[in-house]
């Protein structure tokens, strides 16, 4: 099947869907296949729960009178249609990358361009390479603009994705340790991430630079940019208060201040980011402020929920050593006792005793009245500790929590997504 014809049912179709579980009327299915399941076995499925078309790379189960239709391969299928659609659309795109904050500062973003646009956007963290082309093809001719995150693990992944969004702008949030088994190292990571810079220099397009990250400003010289932050030569220049009592900092353009919902210093670059777009893209400067008082975080993502005496701050949709530090710095800040809960850190390869054992050191050091540590790694660096309780998993962790209340009044959770520290909330709330 050549493109031209994928393309002609894309248009016929209302959406685009992978999972049969939730397959959308008018749609059409791609049959994806991965390591413990196979999306051909279920297109005939598709087709009877209302999808128009599926789309299929093994024979047998092609069938064109039911309109399921055989390509080579399903996922450079969705991949090259996506990349046949950007190539039609004429509105910005504004592709985002970085170690820390890219699903944050995507939804800020988002938020702040939605008080002026009509925006097509990244839905939760679909950023890798099924994610982004679905993102492509949910944007319709009524959108206006749109955010594409891009996620990666590895070398020549945003480089990858990149080609495919052809974005017109960009922005890395940051450079720190994620995915450091993947990447091979803070250099690769460095290397990796700034492919998004690479395509933007070759195809003349724009970033957004914060001038207060010198590693963002090194690296992106002779590039055309748009430039925010304290420095008074930046295109938008801001003001920043202090962080009090963990809180995030107040940001003043001009005159106006902008305060966010959002917990610690390390979001302050992240709305930032999201005022600087804003401006750019002429939103009244009163919808910002509206936009960024307005915005309340969720989906594990710095979470504040109050159950019974008990605060929390919820992080657990991620975690690695970068993001871990920065946490427990700004909760060390707010006032009162506090007790933590961390879970492993994952895809940290040889590095992972080290930055483990560091943590765990910083933990000390901040003088928490509790420390609580889930997941092997941790466990097997906590046995030399004696005022550190450890759990090899959550659900040991769980059957503690139920018998032994926390009786600090603040509590931390934070830990990478394989761990699933949300499902510990169910115990503190009962």
């Amino acid at each position: 099947m050549n493109i031209e014809n994928l393309y002609a049912m894309y248009l016929r179709s209302q959406t685009v869907s992978t999972d049969t579980r939730n397959i959308p009327m008018k749609s059409i299915f791609f049959a994806l296949k991965g390591n413990n399941f196979n999306g051909n076995k279920f297109a005939k499925q598709a087709i009877e729960s209302g999808a128009l078309f599926a789309i299929v790379d093994e024979k047998e189960y092609a069938d064109e009178s039911e309109d399921i239709h055989y390509v080579e391969d399903t996922l450079n299928a969705l991949q090259k249609l996506a990349e046949f659609h950007r190539e039609k659309l004429t509105i910005p795109i504004i592709a985002l990358t970085g170690s820390n904050g890219k699903t944050t500062t995507k939804e800020l973003i988002t938020a702040v361009l939605s008080k002026r646009y009509n925006v097509a956007s990244t839905i939760g963290n679909l950023n890798n390479h099924i994610g982004v082309p679905l993102t492509l093809l949910s944007i319709h001719p009524n959108h206006e603009i749109a955010i594409v995150e891009m996620g990666a693990n590895h070398q020549m992944e945003i480089d990858f994705l990149s080609k495919i969004a052809k974005p017109d702008f960009g922005y890395i949030t940051n450079f720190g340790k994620a995915h450091l088994e993947g990447f091979g190292g803070e250099e690769g990571v460095i290397k990796g991430k700034s492919e998004l810079y690479d395509y933007l220099k070759k195809n003349e397009k724009t970033v957004f630079v914060n001038c207060d990250d010198k590693k963002q400003v090194e690296l992106t010289e002779g590039i055309r940019k748009i430039t925010f932050g304290s420095d008074p030569k930046a295109e938008f220049s801001f003001k920043f208060s202090k962080s009090i009592n963990g809180d995030c900092p107040e940001i003043i353009y001009d005159s106006t201040h902008f305060k966010s919902q959002l917990t610690g210093d390390y979001n302050q670059s992240n709305v930032a980011a999201a005022i600087a777009i804003g401006l750019k893209f002429e939103v009244p400067i009163e919808d910002i402020k509206a936009a960024i008082e307005e915005y309340i975080p969720d989906n594990n993502r710095s979470q504040i929920i109050h159950q019974n005496d008990l605060k929390i701050i919820l992080d657990a949709y991620n975690a690695n050593p970068s993001s871990m530090q920065a946490a427990l710095l700004n909760f060390s800040k707010m006032k009162g006792d506090k007790a933590i809960i961390l879970g492993d850190m994952f895809e940290l390869g040889d590095a992972a005793a080290k930055e483990h054992q560091a943590i765990i050191d910083l933990a000390e050091k901040l003088e928490f009245q509790t420390i609580f540590l889930i997941g092997k790694f941790f466990h097997q660096i906590a046995v030399n500790y004696k005022n550190i309780r450890s759990f090899e998993n959550r659900e040991t962790a769980e059957k503690y929590f139920s018998e032994n209340p926390i009786q600090e009044k603040q509590l931390l959770i934070k830990g990478s997504r394989g761990m699933a520290l949300e499902k510990l909330l169910e115990i503190f709330s009962s």
